[in-house]
């Protein structure tokens, strides 16, 4: 009896589409290394920005000395300095991810697959994280497009029922990933405590954040009928139903009170919230709707 395989996370099509894009950060971010972008902070690269007044102390390389002639006064040429950008994806692989046609967890893999992708090919600093998981088995950090099956090869490894508490995996990720950066999250943010303690941590770190809300089809429109018995799939905690249209009207006002409140949580701290149901086009998601957004151009 043979298994079908799990379909490729990137392919050869979309890596082609992807290598023509970078991640663009909404703030300024300080690397170790030298990157391709360049910041709105002043240094001393290759592209001249502004003059500024010669302090003593100041390199006297950079004094440009023709309009000292000229005003017999001393300026310091400024220019812009180029630095890399540090970018993270933290997946969360609890078991209720290992949901829907495709699961929840396969779309965020792919969704990590393809910014990981443009960030490599810029020479961006990537980390992948798994919630739950990173703190036996760090996530790798990767520089460049010869990574890229090192990340292929973490993300396919990635297995669902890391059942950490969702606020305590993210106080984890915050502790281990200090620092500035640009961070995208892919969660389906279903907690039995909430979700808002949780994000409340990444508040604590100067990352630019993006919340991306996955839900499967099933979830969104469940076809249920007659008398179930629903099991948690992280706690087998269970309720009895009787499946009805008034059921599942309440049900789809609860969900979208649901959606909405974690769209307004994220948007009124300065993070960047979309939803999209687990067989969305990856490819459109980011050409499309994160490009929108101003995570990549």
């Amino acid at each position: 009896m043979t298994t079908s395989s799990p379909a490729p996370l990137l392919s050869p099509q979309m890596l082609e589409q992807l290598e023509r894009l970078e991640l663009v950060s909404r703030k300024i971010f300080r690397g170790r290394l030298q990157g391709e972008r360049r910041s709105r902070r002043k240094g001393q690269s290759v592209e001249f920005a502004d003059f500024r007044n010669y302090v003593p102390g100041d390199d006297v390389r950079f004094i440009d000395w023709n309009l000292y002639a000229r005003l017999d006064r001393l300026f310091l040429k400024v220019f812009l300095e180029e630095e890399d950008l540090h970018f993270f994806v933290a997946i969360d692989a609890s078991a209720s991810m290992d949901f829907g046609t495709p699961t929840k967890l396969q779309f965020a893999k792919q969704l990590a697959a393809a910014l990981g992708f443009i960030g490599l090919c810029r020479t961006d600093r990537v980390k992948l994280e798994t919630l739950g998981e990173s703190v036996r088995r760090p996530g790798p950090v990767l520089r460049g497009r010869r990574d890229l099956w090192r990340m292929l090869e973490y993300l396919a490894a990635i297995t669902p029922n890391h059942n950490v508490p969702f606020a305590e995996s993210l106080r984890e990720f915050c502790l281990r990933n200090r620092g500035q950066g640009v961070l995208v999250l892919i969660s389906d943010l279903m907690d039995k405590q909430g979700f808002e303690q949780g994000l409340r941590f990444l508040l604590t770190q100067p990352f630019d954040v993006y919340v991306v809300q996955v839900l499967s089809r099933e979830e969104m429109a469940p076809d249920l009928r007659g008398d179930l018995k629903l099991v948690d799939s992280e706690d087998a905690d269970f309720t009895e139903i009787t499946a009805s249209q008034p059921l599942l009207q309440r049900y789809q006002r609860n969900l979208a009170a649901f959606l909405q409140s974690a769209k307004d949580y994220c948007t009124h701290r300065g993070m960047t919230y979309l939803m999209s149901a687990s067989d969305a086009s990856v490819e459109q998601m980011v050409t499309g709707y994160l490009r929108t957004r101003g995570l990549v151009r």
